[in-house]
This record gives structure tokens, sequence and C-alpha cells, in this order.
């Protein structure tokens, strides 16, 4: 049987990847595939040292290896929406499958690639999107089949994990960490995707749609950096027994999704709190199955190489079906998708982490508690600290039962009109995740 012919745009670190796993494990991945697999063609701007391609035909036009008739599947691996947006369209629009590790691309487009792909009878397989060398896409889709999934939670960007590992373990800075991630080449000059949680909103909306088979719609997540947090938060919220994660959640509720990424508070025995540096880690609760935890290489050369050889291997082995019993590409039918809306944030329910800086008065935990309580907010803990010498404040922590985020809203504001309560007051969210 003829190999498949493969053609690779973008040869950088996980481009790089791909060709050095495809050359290198070629006869174990055609074991797997039941074909060979040859790459035919690649497009690129500048070589790869990490990667020998030989004689392998390089063009510097992405479209030439989309227009190439010869080839049977594209490897989209340069990033970002508009120029990969244009090149996967015109791979479908010639029969070809797609296999793509670009996230920011299924997050936003991912609706029209995949309705052009069933109207053309091909493939888009994006494992590596989500999480680099782990499999949690196909896990969600295929091997949780058949539970109802109930809500899902991960540490899906490693820049801001790194960060918050170093905030804790170290006591540093978050400025000061920043500084050495971008060093390190685990941020990007500018790191406002990672530290803002917009990488981790793209990566969790493509895991809401698959859990909950529903449409793409990153437009929807909520989503809050980790920009603000301070050691001291750090420190108050280990001394109170959790970690702070930048956490994404999604939750099916009776009135409709929850989709948010931000700053969260998780105990710390959970193993998903315990999950440092740059790895990831996505937490998934089933009915049958309860509790999964997928751990490993959120991103990295051959890591994500891995997902997209797998998904590669997938498309070689789903080509000789009927395109109508293949995997859907969000796990569900494309007609039984569901209509249950994205909550907004104020609409979401949470337990809440509270730091209030007041002046060292009589009766201030009496006037926190009287507000707290009118908006039927139970408080499950407190902690008030010793004056802080260099502003004569005293810090007050408190950890709140589950409420409606709207809640939290009013009091914070009714809060921080109060007479001795100086400045802002944070608010971290906190989940059990049990």
């Amino acid at each position: 049987m003829n190999p498949v012919k493969v053609g690779i745009c973008g040869l950088g670190t996980v481009g790089g990847g791909t060709f050095n796993v495809l050359k290198r494990n070629a006869e174990e991945i055609a074991r797997r595939a039941g074909r060979g697999i040859e790459v035919a063609q690649i497009a690129a701007r500048r070589p790869n040292p990490k990667c020998d391609t030989g004689s392998t035909p390089i063009t510097a036009d992405i479209f030439e290896v989309a227009n190439n008739p010869d080839i049977d599947v594209v490897i989209e691996l340069i990033g970002g929406y508009t120029l990969a947006h244009e090149l996967v369209l015109k791979a479908i629009e010639n029969g070809k499958h797609v296999v793509t590790a670009n996230k920011a691309l299924i997050a936003v487009h991912g609706n029209e690639i995949f309705a052009k792909a069933r109207e053309k009878g091909v493939i888009v397989a994006f494992e590596a999107a989500v999480a680099g060398g782990i499999p949690v896409i196909k896990a969600i889709r295929e091997g949780l089949a058949a539970n109802r999934i109930n809500w899902l939670a991960g540490i899906i960007n490693g820049t801001g994990n790194f960060i918050l590992t170093e905030m804790r373990e170290k006591g540093r800075a978050f400025a000061d960490v920043l500084k050495e991630a971008q060093a390190l080449g685990y941020a990007e000059a500018d790191p406002t995707f990672d530290v803002e949680g917009i990488d981790a909103a793209h990566k969790l909306t493509i895991l809401a749609s698959i859990a909950f088979g529903i449409p793409l719609q990153f437009d929807k997540a909520y989503t809050e950096g980790i920009t603000q947090l301070t050691t001291a938060d750090v420190n108050y919220a280990e001394a109170l027994g959790y970690r702070i994660k930048h956490l994404g959640v999604a939750r099916r509720t009776d009135k409709g999704i929850e989709l948010r990424v931000h700053p969260t508070l998780i105990p710390a025995d959970r193993l998903i709190a315990n999950v440092n540096g740059v790895m990831n880690a996505v937490m998934v609760n089933g009915d049958a199955a309860g509790s999964t935890l997928f751990y490993g290489a959120g991103a990295g050369m051959e890591p994500t190489a891995s997902s997209v050889v797998a998904d590669l291997v997938d498309v070689v082995r789903a080509t000789t079906a009927d395109p109508e019993n293949r995997v859907p590409h969000l796990a569900f039918q494309p007609d039984s998708l569901s209509d249950h809306p994205i909550l907004p944030i104020d609409a979401c329910e949470s337990a809440y982490y509270l730091r209030i800086q007041a002046k060292d008065h009589p009766g201030v935990l009496a006037q926190v508690a009287t507000i707290l309580s009118e908006r039927g907010i139970n408080i499950e803990s407190i902690m008030q600290m010793e004056v802080e010498e260099h502003d004569g404040l005293v810090p007050m922590i408190l950890v709140t039962h589950r409420v409606l985020e709207s809640r939290i809203i009013e009091a914070i504001a009714a809060l921080e009109a109060l007479d001795d309560v100086v400045g802002n007051v944070v608010r971290i969210r906190v989940e059990q995740l049990n």
C-alpha cells in the first residue's frame, strides 16, 4: 500500500519535533497506522537546526503545500488566527485532511472549519491544541464517551503555573518570576496571552465543547489574569490549607455552562494542587467514572509532537472509513449539539477568599460579618493577622461558602464603602474539586 503523504507547514519547535518523531519512529508508526507515512513537503520561512530534513522539498509558501495534489494530509503548525485560518480552509477545500496544534484557531474558528470539513468529507484533528503531550481530548471524546460530564478543571498554561510555583516556593514577586520565565523561553516577550488567561481560555473553550456537546464559544469565556496576585495572598492561602492555581473551570449547571479562567484556591491535598512548574493537568468529573486526572507536559518540542503524530495516525486509520461513521470533531454528532447557554460570570457560583485591609478599630469584624450575612454569604473560616507596622492596618482573611458571584460583588462594594476598610478588597475564587 502506498504511503500517506504529509505536508508540514511550520518548522519551528513543534514542527521540528513532529518531523523528528516521524523520522525516528517511522517503522513503529507505520505498524500502528497500517501504512507508511512520508513527509513529502515542508513549508518554512527558515531551516530548523534541530532537525535534519535531508532531501525533503522545502518551500517558503505554505499555500504551495495546501495546493500540492500529492499531499494527503496538511499539518498546520504556524500558529495565529489569520494565515492559519486561510491555510486550513484551503487545504480542506482541496480535499485534504488537516492536523493542527493551533488552539486559538480551533477556539475562534473551529465551528466554521468543522462545518467545511464535514462538507468535504475530511478530518480535522487537533489533540495537540490542548495540554501539549497529554491526550486529554481523546480521553474525554472517546474514553469517557459513556459519561455525562459534570465538570472539568485544568491547569492548562505552563507559564502561569511556573510563575505561581516560584511565588509559593521561593516567595518571589510576580514581576521578578515573569522576567525569568521570559529568559527561559516559557513566556513570550509579550506575555499577555499567558498571564491574562487568554491562552487557557482558548483551551478551555475546546475542552468544554467536547465535554458538554456545545458549539465553540470562546467569546463567552470569562478570563482573569494573575498579574495582581501577591506573595502575601499566596502565603495566606497556604496558611489556610490551599494553593493558588490559574485554573480553567467548565461546569454544567441547570441554568447553563460555566466557562471561566481565573486564579483559584484549591485545597493543598488535591492532586491537581500539587502540579508544579510548567506541567499541565486536567481533572474531569463524569457521572460514571467519577473524577480522573490527566497530567503531563503541556508544551515542548516532542511532547506536543507526540500528540500531532498521534492525530496523524488516527487520520490514516480513518481514511478508509465512511465519513459519516468517523468520531465527530466535538465528540457529539453535529446535529446533536446542545444550545445550553454559557453563563455570565455573575451567574456563576463559587466559594471566595477575601482579603480586607482594615484600620485597627474595634467592631470592624462585626461590620464585615453583617454585610456578608445580609447578602446570604456564610463564612467558612476567618484569619485576622497582626497589625502591619508599615501602615498600621490589619489584614483580615475570610473564606466563604459557595455563593453566586453577583452577591459577592455586592458585598465587596459595601465592604469597600466602610470607613474602616482601606483600599480594594482582594477576591479570589475557591474550588474544592471534590
